[in-house]
């Protein structure tokens, strides 16, 4: 079978849906042929090669775009497989197959679409009109999380048809996502681990906390909430804790003077956009890490994921599909969404006993093997194909 992917965004950008789609290519390539068409980078260079083509759209806001090249290219294939939210290609298909009544449609619901500014609504209007009619003809829709999809803006099509929805979790490699001194052994090995655990805790870190925070810092990912846990750090009276912040965009200038303003710049480090080595390096160094996103625009969240696999326990917001990432109380907490108190108070119980984030951290990694791990993934992905 062959497979079209139509995708806004792809690798080298850093973005959650890119990179879910990146992954989940990949695996269906095992199996199908898959060839993936998004929207050309904006800044990266990038050209077409066997398995990705780039879309140059008559018309481009952000990720959204009239890519009507895309209309003639869909014929070879069996099956479309669209990524939504994709202003602009998502009318494209449609059309396609309003001529094609053949060709086999796969939707991966990521998120719900933002609330645009009274001047852009008008761009709305084409997607607004086909979604209902879209959905209706998808064979299989699949979800990070049916938490999220029954409780966002797609909730009356869960209901009306259920059996379209499948929950496939987003996956990542839990041996190359794993804690830097892993546990386990016996003898010489277990009693090594011991000691290099507590020169680390007692003579490296001194008794620091690290906090991490992994996300876009463009205007598409305002969401996140970082401006939030700014706030909720200038509450917390224990004072031995940094903050990493890993990510690029054009806002980061803009957050970077806003911890300068609170008086936080001295504990706070922007790492930018990091290598997948250096990020895996950076998780494992971590004590807690943070994803105070403020609305349903978050849906999931893989960086939870990420943090999980690699021991350290997590602190997020409760939202649909989010908060079904961990399990609270046992692999992390959930915060109320854009409540810095709520926050402080959660990032202070953590903060202070060292105790609670180490079991949190070995059961979080317990759970991201059980739930998250290729192997789980891969099975469920494949079967929302047949």
């Amino acid at each position: 079978m062959k497979i079209a992917q139509v995708v806004c965004a792809y690798p080298p950008y850093a973005g959650g849906i890119g990179q879910s789609a990146k992954r989940f290519g990949d695996i269906l390539d095992t199996e199908y042929q898959v060839t993936t068409f998004t929207l050309k980078p904006q800044i990266e260079v990038a050209t077409n090669t066997d398995k990705v083509k780039y879309l140059n759209p008559f018309f481009r806001y952000g990720h959204g775009g009239l890519p009507f090249s895309l209309l003639f290219s869909l014929k070879k294939f069996d099956c479309i497989y669209l990524h939504y939210p994709f202003f602009g290609a998502s009318e494209i298909v449609w059309l396609f197959l309003l001529f094609n009544k053949k060709t086999k449609l796969v939707i991966h619901y990521h998120m719900d679409t933002a609330d645009l500014a009274w001047f852009l609504k008008p761009l709305a209007w084409p997607s607004s009109l086909i979604k209902k009619s879209l959905f209706k003809r998808a064979n299989t829709i699949i979800s990070g999380s049916l938490d999220y999809v029954q409780n966002s803006q797609i909730s009356n099509l869960v209901k009306k048809y259920p059996k379209k929805f499948k929950e496939v979790p987003f996956g990542l490699d839990t041996n190359l996502y794993s804690p830097r001194i892993p546990e386990g052994g016996h003898g010489v090995i277990a009693k090594t681990k011991e000691i290099v655990n507590f020169v680390t805790k007692n003579f490296i870190k001194r008794g620091q906390v690290n906090l991490l925070f992994v996300g876009g810092l463009d205007s598409a990912h305002y969401f996140k909430g970082l401006i939030i846990l700014f706030e909720a750090l200038t509450k917390i009276e224990h004072k031995h804790w940094r903050l990493n912040i890993i990510g690029s965009g054009n806002l980061r200038g803009s957050y970077q003077r806003q911890a300068e303003a609170l008086g936080l710049s001295r504990k706070i480090k922007f790492l930018g956009r990091l290598d997948e080595t250096t990020l895996i390096k950076t998780y494992q160094s971590s004590d807690i890490f943070i994803l105070p996103s403020i609305n349903r625009h978050e849906a999931f969240g893989l960086v939870l994921t990420e943090a999980m696999a690699c021991g350290v326990p997590v602190i997020a917001s409760n939202l649909p599909g989010v908060r079904t990432v961990f399990r609270d109380g046992l692999d992390g907490l959930t915060v109320e969404p854009g409540n810095a108190q709520d926050l402080a108070e959660k990032l202070a119980e953590l903060i202070g006993d060292e105790p609670k984030r180490s079991d949190m951290g070995r059961s979080a990694r317990s759970y991201a093997i059980s739930r998250y791990s290729w192997e789980q993934v891969e099975s469920k992905l494949k079967k929302a194909f047949l």
